[in-house]
């Protein structure tokens, strides 16, 4: 049995050759929490040992973000610098590679003002919209991979001690990305062709609608006429691969902004800026949320829905069968990279440009033509369980089983 220390580095080198595949001489940009250091240390000497010319880390401390929040003043949310985000324009310009390392504390501002918290989001999301276009069409090599905090290691195994529960989550984590396998690397790839698989036929299919029936769900998804499925492995636009989360069950495309109609409630907990909004449901009608319910965070909920226009329009339609490792762990991770991962979701605000044909070269303009949602957004949330069906509906009416009782129909 691999130790913890060998664990760890095989993480590390599966998030540097899999996640952002780092090519020679190419710069990785690394954003993460302190408390992720020694990852950090490892990912930046399989990169430099991959060929990169520069790995740059940017740090976060959750303990900084509580004292802001606690004692700056209500314009220091309007704001965010500016050098920072033109930074990452130009980082991805020059053809940066992206890793981001997420697992903060879900509760972490559970006490903080929300009209902070959605004045904060909007700030950073208005000034990095320009380094977000490059990610929503895959022009450049991104990932996302997690590490456990204590605060949310004792949130998803709260009738542990801390360090068991830290324990626990970073075998939950190992589990979830292969590294348990004899060589993960290889694992993921055997992966990423089984998802390739229901991607191709969903993309044979050419379906004009998605229809989700479960307990507290009967919605309508239509598609755009040009819409594309993607699975869990991408494209930048130098034709190098890489997978953006890790881990990634799913397979997607993006809904018709206009198209939407119905009811959907959620199934698992959204943790939104370190707020949980748990037990809610959305209203559509053409496309845009006219109702909603919540029986925690609705005042987060609220101000998500209405950060811009497009918050309140779907963008991302995934699907992820219920039999799958990360559901089959029948664990609540209060964390979207993975509690996406072991259901179905939706996701509000933008869509992504590559999920319809010749979306990635398309300027804003033209994708909300071609049926696109664009925001400052785009937030996951769960909403798949071990009894939904759904129907792929063709332009004539006709309907053909995509999922039955959770899994895959085909």
């Amino acid at each position: 049995m691999s130790s913890f220390a060998e664990k760890l580095e095989k993480y590390a080198e599966l998030a540097v050759k899999v996640g952002v595949n780092i090519q020679k001489d190419q710069t990785l940009v690394v954003r993460s929490p302190i408390s992720a250091v020694d990852l950090v240390r490892l990912v930046a000497k399989k990169a430099y040992e991959a060929g990169a010319k520069n790995v740059h880390v940017e740090w976060s401390d959750e303990e900084l973000i509580k004292t802001k929040f606690k004692l700056a003043p209500d314009e220091a949310f309007h704001e965010y610098p500016e050098w920072i985000a033109k930074g990452y324009e130009e980082m991805a310009e020059g053809g940066a590679a992206f890793l981001s390392i997420t697992g903060s504390n879900p509760d972490l501002l559970k006490e903080a003002d929300p009209e902070r918290v959605s004045n904060m989001n909007k700030a950073s999301g208005k000034a990095m919209e320009g380094f977000r276009s490059y990610i929503m069409s895959d022009k450049i090599s991104w990932s996302i991979v997690a590490v456990p905090s204590e605060g949310w290691a004792q949130k998803v195994f709260p009738d542990a001690p801390v360090s068991e529960a830290m324990d626990k989550l970073w075998e939950a984590i190992f589990s979830a990305t292969r590294i348990n396998e004899d060589d993960p690397v290889s694992a993921w790839n055997d992966h990423l062709n089984n998802l390739d698989q229901k991607m191709n036929t969903l993309n044979e299919k050419h379906f004009h609608a998605l229809h989700y029936q479960s307990e507290g769900t009967d919605l309508v998804i239509e598609l755009p006429t040009t819409h594309l499925w993607v699975s869990g492995g991408s494209i930048n636009k130098d034709g190098v691969s890489f997978v953006a989360n890790m881990p990634t069950e799913e397979v997607f495309t993006s809904a018709k902004k206009t198209g939407v109609n119905g009811t959907v409630s959620s199934t698992k907990p959204l943790n939104y800026g370190g707020t949980l909004i748990n037990n809610f449901s959305l209203t559509f009608k053409d496309g845009k949320v006219i109702d909603f319910k919540a029986e925690e965070g609705y005042e987060t909920l609220k101000r998500l829905i209405e950060t811009d226009e497009g918050s309140s329009y779907i963008g991302e339609v995934a699907l992820v069968p219920h039999d799958s490792p990360i559901s089959n762990a029948d664990i609540i991770f209060f964390n979207t990279l993975f509690d996406e991962n072991a259901s179905n979701h939706l996701a509000l605000g933008s869509a992504y440009a590559f999920c319809i044909e010749g979306g990635k070269k398309m300027s804003k303009e033209e994708l909300e033509k071609n049926g696109l949602n664009t925001s400052l957004t785009h937030v996951d949330f769960m909403m798949g369980s071990a009894d939904m069906n759904i129907d792929g509906v063709y332009e004539d009416g006709k309907r053909e089983p995509i999922f039955r009782d959770g899994n895959w129909a085909f």
